[in-house]
């Protein structure tokens, strides 16, 4: 009743909300955040460097957000590969000695607080003058002199010296002024040999502040901060002042200095995270981390990125010449789903067949790539950080879970993983991994565990859907193979070239692609053992399971042996396909996490269609799968080894000691929810509409997240909607998954209009794609890897 009376609210949410007016909806959202983000960024917006220094907050304890950009944890090499030949200095008290040491830390994380001095490769110094005075005017004068091939950064501040040697007077802080104007020039003519900082001062917790200090309020230091802002900022070089104040400081602070142990000194989990601010600031433009998008400048467009741009527009012209023309008139059916078991029915639906529609599905392709290319490769919108809470986690994945099951329906069909079902598993596990991406949960263990079973289940999937098709269709021809490939494919080879990516970034689709090949070639090689050829024979079973049993020693001797796996796929060019940053490490441990989840899938494929066509399960309607009494244990059985992995997965202490056993038992998870699935008649016979929906487009979900919900490579997360991180989360992701949709539709027609059904037109497209392949191979073959990929 409950479902009934929930129906006609569904009908009129979809009357009025579809996809096709979603679309239009955030096509006019982008524009909008497109045109407003553009103007606030050149016209008194600021630059990332400047939000860096000023602006920030905390997401967590000791976990700092700079406004609008992502701040990247330097490593140690790394700060001296980026200090190498410089020379730093940080000038001021006791406040800036802390800093100092904090700074070294990151260099020499050992490193005792004691001396004033680190020299390597490079100097690092501290020196002391609490005072704006003759003595430092002095010493600046000094380093004006030094020579220009010898790059320099300083981080300067005057401290609560001046307030407590003069009691807080208003003589002092005319006097500093004065004092302050009078080194300014000097730390200008510093700033043609590196980077100058002036560092505000931070507050003060004046109620555990010493007898001595008392005098050091709040008040006086925020006249102090003001005066030194206004006479560091009377000297402008475009629009800028030549010298970078850092008010981060104090605004990290403001937030921590009641854990002060004397009320002036910051805690030191606060400096550390001054230390790193200053260090993005110096280090980032020249090492330029991915995860560090603060103070970067942004690369040019290289010749493979201006040529696509060139190719989209081409379509779009050609589109809007065929327009203007009329050749337009002719329609036909949308395509059936190539990765369904069984053929779909006519949809009522068209797609436009003249010579106009694919310039049109290109154009609009071109439209989606202008838009991947601004979120994550483009200076106009932000980026943030991802922080781990467990309710950042949870409370989505109770909220999308409610939703599925307001939008329950009736299956079609009733058989085990009928189309529904698998379309329902994909789409709530995709969205699962959504969340545990933005989230960044892969922090947390058990999330990350029970998050391994459900790539390793897709896997299962993918060996399941294929085998199942082989099986009982016995279509081994060119052009299913063909339309396989191209619809896995299409998309995460255009972002390649768009977004300058080598293959194997997007880790899952080289691995579905080779699974798939493998599955082929399993079954297609001699003797090809199909469903109505083996008929009851047991002799083509032990066929078909000998080539099971083939497959699997070729996966064990894979698996432990690393060396002749990696020469295997280290051979050109079959290496451009899975290196990634120069080599296949990450191709080597993606596949072997999940190397058996695919013939586990054929395994059990192989099984349940045996046994089908056995006739020894009942499927009807309302039917258990089994006898009452097998069903009741398989079930009670189901569930014990489900909690039991997930008791397992909590305990685990590292993610190498849980990948390790990974291999071997994923499976008894994902069986154990088959059966918990399907066993019951009333389970298998419903399923969540809502689910099944993003199933259908889980693989454009899994690859459009990269760059258009997350950012800087999946490191960061997309801030289209700046200081609302809520709303930016609703409005990132209801774009997010209209382009994921229309990607999907774009793929479809495109397969069927480049995929053609004659196969010596299709030797011939492959053939000239093989040629372009090649050319494009030789040219990117000295290519060094991208920074930070």
């Amino acid at each position: 009743m409950a479902v009934l009376a929930y129906s006609p609210g569904k009908r009129e949410i979809n009357q009025y909300f579809t996809v096709k007016n979603a679309k239009l909806i955030s096509l006019l959202v982008v524009i909008v955040l497109l045109v407003f983000h553009t103007a606030s960024r050149y016209h008194g917006g600021g630059d990332s460097c400047d939000w860096l220094l000023s602006r920030g907050r905390y997401l967590g304890e000791n976990v700092w957000q700079p406004y609008g950009c992502m701040m990247h944890k330097y490593k140690s090499i790394e700060a001296k590969t980026c200090l190498a030949e410089k020379r730093v200095a940080f000038v001021g008290d006791s406040r800036i000695r802390q800093l100092f040491y904090s700074f070294v830390k990151i260099i020499e994380p050992e490193r005792r607080e004691d001396g004033n001095k680190v020299t390597m490769r490079f100097f690092l110094d501290f020196m002391w003058h609490p005072e704006a005075n003759n003595s430092m005017k002095e010493r600046l004068m000094s380093w004006t002199h030094v020579s220009g091939d010898v790059t320099l950064s300083y981080q300067q501040t005057e401290d609560t010296w001046s307030i407590k040697l003069h009691s807080g007077s208003s003589e002092a802080l005319q006097q500093y002024k004065v004092n302050l104007t009078a080194i300014t020039t000097y730390l200008e003519r510093l700033t043609d040999h590196g980077e100058v900082y002036w560092v505000l001062q931070d507050p003060v917790n004046e109620e555990v502040l010493s007898e001595s200090r008392k005098m050091i309020t709040n008040q006086q230091l925020e006249l102090y901060n003001d005066a030194a802002v206004d006479v560091l900022n009377s000297s402008k070089r475009n629009g800028k002042s030549r010298v970078k104040l850092l008010a981060a400081s104090r605004q990290a602070a403001l937030e921590t200095i009641t854990m002060s142990d004397d009320g002036l000194h910051l805690p030191e989990s606060t400096r550390n995270v001054v230390a790193m601010v200053l260090m993005n600031s110096v280090c980032n433009k020249l090492l330029r981390p991915i995860d560090g998008s603060c103070c970067q400048t942004l690369p040019p467009p290289n010749i493979f990125q201006k040529l696509s741009a060139c190719f989209f527009l081409g379509c779009a012209v050609a589109f809007l010449v065929l327009h203007i023309l009329g050749n337009n008139r002719h329609r036909r059916p949308v395509p059936p789903d190539v990765e369904s078991l069984e053929e779909k029915k006519p949809a009522t639906a068209a797609v436009p067949l003249g010579p106009k529609a694919p310039f049109q599905a290109l154009c609009k392709m071109g439209i989606i790539m202008g838009y991947f290319y601004l979120c994550d490769r483009a200076d106009v919108f932000m980026k943030e950080q991802k922080f781990y809470t467990h309710s950042t986690f949870f409370i989505p994945l109770i909220y999308i879970f409610v939703l599925g099951m307001f939008y329950n329906d009736n299956c079609k069909e009733t058989k085990l993983l009928n189309r529904e079902q698998t379309d329902e598993w994909k789409g709530w596990m995709q969205l699962v991994i959504l969340i545990y991406h933005i989230s960044g949960a892969s922090a947390f263990i058990p999330v990350y565990m029970h998050v391994r079973v459900l790539v390793a289940a897709y896997l299962f999937q993918t060996g399941y859907g294929h085998f199942s098709f082989f099986w009982l269709k016995g279509d081994f021809g060119l052009y299913r193979v063909c339309q396989v490939l191209f619809r896995l494919n299409f998309l995460v080879l255009v972002l390649c070239v768009v977004m300058d990516r080598p293959y194997q970034f997007y880790y899952f689709v080289p691995l579905v692609t080779f699974w798939f090949v493998i599955i082929y070639a399993t079954l297609a090689m001699w003797p090809q053992i199909l469903q109505k050829k083996a008929n009851n024979s047991g002799m083509w079973h032990l066929g078909v399971l000998a080539k099971l049993l083939g497959l699997l020693l070729f996966i064990c001797v894979f698996a432990f042996s690393q060396g002749f796996f990696e020469s295997i796929f280290s051979v050109w060019p079959i290496s451009k396909l899975f290196e990634l940053n120069g080599n296949i490490h990450e191709w080597w441990f993606r596949w072997k996490l999940d190397r058996f989840a695919v013939i586990h899938g054929m395994l059990f494929a192989f099984i349940y269609l045996v046994l089908q066509k056995r006739q020894v399960l009942s499927e009807g309607k309302g039917e258990a799968l089994f006898s009452a009494k097998i069903s009741s244990v398989l079930l009670f059985l189901s569930v014990v080894c489900f909690i039991t992995y997930s008791i397992w997965a909590s305990s685990c202490k590292t993610k190498t000691e849980c990948n390790e056993m990974h291999p071997y038992i994923s499976v008894v998870q994902i069986l154990a929810f088959i059966l918990i699935r399907n066993i019951p008649g009333y389970a298998r016979s419903v399923y969540s509409s809502f689910f099944a929906w993003f199933g259908k487009i889980s693989l454009e979900l899994f690859i459009c997240q990269y760059h258009i919900w997350l950012a800087a490579d999946t490191k960061g997360i997309l801030v289209l909607v700046p200081g609302n991180p809520s709303l930016n989360i609703m409005v990132s992701t209801f774009i997010f998954v209209c382009v994921a949709h229309e990607v999907s539709l774009i793929t479809n027609y495109l397969a069927q209009v480049f995929i053609p059904k004659d196969n010596m037109a299709l030797l011939k497209r492959l053939g000239a794609m093989g040629v372009f392949s090649l050319v494009f191979l030789l040219l990117t073959r000295g290519k060094q890897p991208t920074p930070g990929a």
